[in-house]
């Protein structure tokens, strides 16, 4: 059963989220769980992210991380190098593609892969235009005064 929300009432009061609202909205988002290979999100600051994926038997050849606008994609792909009779095949080494959507203004500083363990750094970097700044109102005299008495009490 699926269950499809009405966010029409956030649109009234709300600008510029229409991402957000398309993504809770795509239909694509609700796909069967593929739990291969298994992968960690880690929170390390205000600002930083890092998932670490287990990706034992592959190599740096073997894997392909590409970022498209706000989706960063995680590709591990081997040739069957089939030496021998197996007995007994236990380590998983088939083909994937994990895609991990990011928020605005989110990038990948670097990738890493050590002892089966592929770490991709990520940090979000807000443009200076973008933070918060304060907007004062009146005339342009009294938004000089107001200025001025934000400098002095700064000093």
């Amino acid at each position: 059963m699926r269950t499809e929300f009405d966010f029409a009432p956030l649109y009234r009061s709300s600008i510029g989220f229409d991402r957000v609202f398309n993504l809770l909205n795509n239909p694509q988002r609700l796909q069967a769980v593929d739990t291969w290979p298994p992968y960690d999100i880690v929170k390390q600051g205000e600002d930083e992210y890092r998932i670490v994926m287990a990706v034992a038997g592959f190599g740096e050849g073997d894997l392909d991380i590409t970022q498209e606008r706000n989706v960063l994609v995680v590709k591990g792909g081997k040739s069957d190098e089939l030496k021998g009779e197996y007995l007994h095949r236990g380590i998983a080494g088939r083909g994937f593609e994990r895609r991990f959507e990011l928020a605005d203004h989110v990038r990948v500083e670097n990738a890493s892969l050590r002892n089966g363990l592929l770490t991709v750094s990520l940090r979000r970097e807000i443009p200076e235009a973008m933070k918060p700044r304060k907007i004062s109102i009146g005339s342009d005299s009294q938004a000089q005064v107001l200025q001025l008495e934000a400098d002095q009490q700064a000093a």
